[in-house]
């Protein structure tokens, strides 16, 4: 299966002294899902931007669908990129319906394609409500639809989980998975939550001070020998064994 997104070596920082990001490496194949995890000041956000074309990266490459789209000496802009990127505060329109949000951007918007995205989304009943009429998780699932009409070839998620409770976190984590399953849309996602990642993603990144520390499997994630992984993972959960038990 060919890659739909390659990065080589990436590495990015502010101040010409300190990397955010250093040297990372790392390949998504189509339809596949990933989570990127870490503490905060890790590294996570600094490396979705670099992927949407929001930075430049100080070093190494990122190449989509095997065309390169950043380096240091070159940068194609995010419009260009055939990504979808869900900011935290999903930026609906509050003077927009449902449906009129979902259909910005496109040209020429056709009740029939947004009809589908509405069925697609569980929110038919909605397609006249405004973004205040909603819950979180409506309106997060909102912003995604109107970022999956775009027909984007990678989707980035900042955070999605992380201003939801606990039982509205694990609807929406297994209808992003459905939805990004049923499209076959490459999906990344960041978050310092690993059940978020353990629940929905085929493969986790761990990102410490800018450095990758692993990039696996999330079975593979859970026999890791690797000391700095195992510290991070009591750090990020009070329950660090029964998360492990749960991949196992």
């Amino acid at each position: 299966m060919s890659n739909i997104l390659e990065i080589e070596g990436l590495s990015k920082s502010y101040d010409g002294k300190k990397n955010a990001l250093n040297n990372c490496n790392f390949s998504l194949e189509k339809g596949e899902i990933c989570a990127i995890v870490g503490e905060s000041g890790s590294g996570k956000t600094t490396l979705l931007r670099l992927i949407a074309g929001l930075e430049r990266p100080s070093g190494g490459c990122i190449k989509i669908n095997g065309q390169l789209v950043s380096s240091d000496s070159q940068i194609t802009p995010p419009q260009k990129r055939q990504i979808g990127m869900v900011f935290q505060d999903y930026a609906l329109f509050p003077h927009m319906t449902v449906e009129q949000n979902i259909g910005f951007g496109l040209k020429n918007p056709e009740n029939n394609e947004i009809h589908d995205l509405l069925n697609l989304i569980k929110m038919n009943a909605y397609a006249k409500a405004y973004p205040s009429e909603l819950s979180g998780g409506q309106e997060q699932r909102v912003a995604i639809a109107r970022t999956l009409a775009l027909k984007p070839n990678l989707l980035l998620l900042d955070e999605p989980f992380s201003n939801l409770d606990v039982g509205l976190k694990s609807d929406l984590r297994k209808e992003i998975q459905s939805i990004a399953k049923e499209l076959n849309t490459s999906l990344i996602f960041i978050t310092h939550d690993l059940y978020d990642a353990i629940e929905i993603a085929d493969k986790i990144i761990f990102l410490k001070d800018g450095i990758m520390l692993q990039n696996s499997s999330v079975h593979d994630f859970a026999t890791t020998e690797n000391a700095e992984i195992k510290k991070m993972i009591s750090n990020l959960t009070s329950n660090a064994n029964q998360l492990l038990n749960l991949i196992r």
